[in-house]
């Protein structure tokens, strides 16, 4: 295992804590990191119910955040860490925003907009296309997902 690998866990991981935040606010168990030269610039978890946002998923957060960091609504050279494969709104703006890297955890058969839906990462005819790395603790991420909509099913069924 490479150093850069055990780098790509810890911030999982981060990522991870941030969905667990989220879950325990009612909210679908997101979370996300972006990192630029080593450096966490922006955090999010999803926050769509609690603030009344259609767009307040933890992709669009954390980049909302790392944007205001560096004064720039571009985040070149940055990596963007999420628990759950994006959606076509968060790949949209991941696009908009030219990160260099994206790294997700489960993937999304419903939604997914990196290559379990469509993969707008690969449409050759968008300008800009980033790294994907696909599976980063995988089953970590789905578990708190599945978790979250078990315990959800449970309390509607009381």
């Amino acid at each position: 295992m490479t150093s850069d690998n055990n780098i790509d866990i810890e911030l999982m991981q981060q990522a991870l804590a941030l969905a667990s935040l989220a879950g325990s606010n009612g909210e679908v168990p997101v979370g996300a990191i972006v990192v630029k030269n080593g450096e966490i610039i922006g955090r999010g978890s999803n926050a769509p119910i609690s603030q009344n946002d259609p767009t307040a998923h933890a992709e669009i957060q954390a980049m909302r955040q790392a944007a205001v960091h560096l004064g720039n609504y571009r985040l070149v050279d940055c990596t963007l860490y999420v628990t759950l494969e994006p959606c076509a709104m968060c790949a949209g703006a991941i696009q908009h925003a030219r990160i260099a890297k994206l790294v997700y955890g489960a993937s999304d058969p419903k939604t997914g907009a990196c290559g379990s839906v469509i993969n707008l990462m690969a449409e050759p005819r968008l300008n800009h296309h980033c790294e994907v790395v696909s599976g980063m603790l995988a089953v970590e991420c789905g578990t708190v997902l599945t978790d979250f909509f078990k315990q959800r099913r449970l309390k509607n069924n009381q």
